[in-house]
């Protein structure tokens, strides 16, 4: 259990220095801030309403299935679209088998599709795991090291960089982290972003983030901190507590796409921050059911059950009624939501209880679940092989 962040945040609520760009090959990130990749939340109508509010940080994908992207299938390459508005586009990956993977990232070479890739080591959910991929992958060091040298080999004529997103470990008797960074860093990543939790700590309690200090010290190649990152003060205190070179932000942005703006006024060493009204909220709720509208293609009754999640974070804290909120999760139009929004009061303020507080579930895994016998041996055996790359509908849709 890590130590509690922001019973160390500091006080001052400015950067004592502005934070560097940091540079990714060709790439150059003027606010070392990242949208963190997210399955169902960072499709590009997310990603573009944060990039409206920070522009200059580095906005992932959601991880996208590489066998699913191999075998065409029509989400996967649906969620490796992108807006002409992105100033990079940046793709996550994930597989267990390195040659699908090399595949994928070929796909992604060839076809243009991407300006960045980041390789998915830090999935800690079960169905995940079980199969030996995300956060349980990098206990075999044969393994990871062989995806990340198949993706750069295959990236880096395109000029194409390459990062990796890890956990501690699988628990504490089973870290991996420094390892996995120095690996990483030797098969030609150009950063390493650290979510401080192992994968049986899931997203409960606190991340530890001594341990993105003890990366950041071990690399020479920039280190992302990842965890607990809920307000400005918190990116502040995580870069001022460990020397991280920037900071990559998940669940704290679910419903406040204006925490970018917030972090990048904060590490250009301004007190600055967004507050926004309910009739500011309800605005960029709309802008985002008309995005999603436009991603699925003019379907609003999808975009509207997509945007369901996103409602229930947008309206957390805000005193409008359990009737309201039931209301939404009705809509099934444009219209609808329209409707639901003209009967609110937009001159309430944005509700201080939940500044700066964490956002999304908090989730305890029981157990880690991983392949049987996955701990016996640091390298996977020909047996292993064999039981992982054999076909695994999982893999290969959505």
């Amino acid at each position: 259990m890590g130590v509690d962040p922001r019973s160390q945040k500091r006080s001052s609520h400015v950067a004592s220095r502005p934070m560097r760009p940091v540079k990714l090959g060709p790439i150059s990130v003027p606010t070392p801030v990242v949208l963190s990749p997210m399955a169902g939340v960072t499709n590009w109508p997310f990603r573009v309403i944060c990039e409206e509010y920070g522009p200059d940080g580095l906005y992932v994908a959601e991880m996208i299935t590489a066998r699913a992207l191999v075998a065409r299938n029509p989400k996967a390459l649906r969620l490796c679209r992108f807006a002409p508005s992105e100033n990079v586009r940046s793709l996550q990956l994930y597989g267990v088998n390195p040659a699908i993977v090399e595949q994928a990232a070929r796909i992604v070479v060839d076809e243009h599709m991407a300006d960045h890739v980041d390789l998915n080591f830090g999935c800690p959910v079960p169905k995940v795991t079980r199969r030996g991929g995300g956060s349980a992958l990098p206990w075999k060091t044969d393994l990871f090291a062989e995806i990340i040298s198949r993706v750069v080999r295959v990236c880096e004529p395109a000029d194409i960089p390459v990062t990796a997103k890890i956990r501690v470990g699988i628990d504490h008797e089973h870290e991996t982290f420094l390892e996995a960074g120095r690996l990483a860093q030797d098969e030609g990543c150009a950063a390493v972003t650290l979510h401080a939790r192992t994968t049986a700590e899931y997203y409960g309690g606190h991340s530890d983030w001594t341990r993105i200090a003890q990366l950041k010290q071990a690399l020479d190649i920039p280190v992302f901190g990842n965890g607990d990152i809920w307000g400005a003060d918190d990116a502040l205190a995580m870069v001022e507590q460990t020397g991280c070179d920037g900071v990559a932000i998940g669940r704290g942005c679910q419903g406040r796409p204006w925490l970018f703006a917030d972090i990048k006024h904060a590490f250009a060493g301004s007190a600055e921050r967004c507050n926004p009204t309910l009739g500011e909220v309800c605005r960029v709720i709309m802008r985002h059911a008309e995005l999603l509208t436009e991603f699925y293609d003019g379907d609003e009754r999808m975009a509207v059950h997509d945007l369901r999640k996103h409602i229930a974070w947008y309206l957390k804290g805000f005193p409008v009624g359990g009737a309201t909120r039931k209301s939404f999760m009705e809509c099934e139009s444009l219209d609808d939501v329209r409707c639901q929004i003209d009967r609110l009061d937009p001159s309430v303020r944005f509700p201080e209880r939940v500044v700066d507080k964490p956002r999304g579930r908090v989730r305890f895994a029981k157990k880690v679940h991983l392949p049987y016998g996955w701990l016996d041996s640091r390298t996977t055996t020909h047996q292993e092989r064999e039981t992982l790359f054999g076909d695994d509908p999982m893999d290969a849709s959505y």
